[in-house]
């Protein structure tokens, strides 16, 4: 009898383990404005996450939202050559990011468009590879950097979550594939 029940033991604390890992939804405190419009779904998630780091030279970022649309744990994954010309990723979380990119931001003005989209979803979670183009002004005729975000997004019943940022930026060695641009 004891051998049949500790593997069902075994498998049982397991499960209990690796469900207990999971992390859930943060019920920190609400924050200053009502953001719930703003991850409802895929569309206004990834426009929120846009609109969030995206501003004239001087104006202020609504950091408050930018944090709002990340699960806890979530990265933002910067993938592109160090100092030495070696390819490497540099994992952020989205406190870091606003650390690293806040000032910057707002000192030479930055806003990133999306130009494609395109969407692979299943159940609760969603891929998403966004092709945008930078500008440091609205006034800008052509843009300083073109590239992929690639955004993996997580739903929870209530709300659509940003689990992952991954991006790349084209160069003249990695230039992005025609599937990924607007259809003429």
């Amino acid at each position: 009898m004891l051998k049949k029940i500790l593997p069902l033991v075994f498998v049982l604390l397991i499960s209990s383990a690796v469900q207990s890992q999971g992390k859930k939804a943060p019920a920190a405190k609400a924050p200053e404005k009502d953001y719930t419009e703003n991850v409802l779904t895929i569309d206004s998630i990834i426009n929120s996450l846009y609109s969030s780091i995206s501003g004239e030279k001087k104006e202020k970022r609504d950091w408050n939202l930018f944090k709002y649309l990340f699960y806890p744990d979530a990265k933002l994954i910067a993938s592109g050559k160090n100092d030495e010309g070696k390819l490497q990723v540099r994992y952020m979380k989205p406190e870091d990011y606003i650390k690293s990119s806040g000032k910057w931001l707002v000192d030479n003005g930055f806003i990133e468009k999306e130009i494609h989209r395109k969407v692979d979803a299943f159940g609760t979670m969603a891929q998403v590879f966004s092709t945008y183009e930078s500008y440091n002004s609205k006034k800008d005729e052509s843009p300083f950097m073109r590239g992929i975000n690639s955004i993996q997004l997580f739903n929870d019943g209530k709300r659509w979550w940003i689990v992952n940022v991954y991006w790349a930026h084209e160069n003249r060695r990695n230039l992005i594939p025609i599937e990924y641009f607007p259809e003429d």
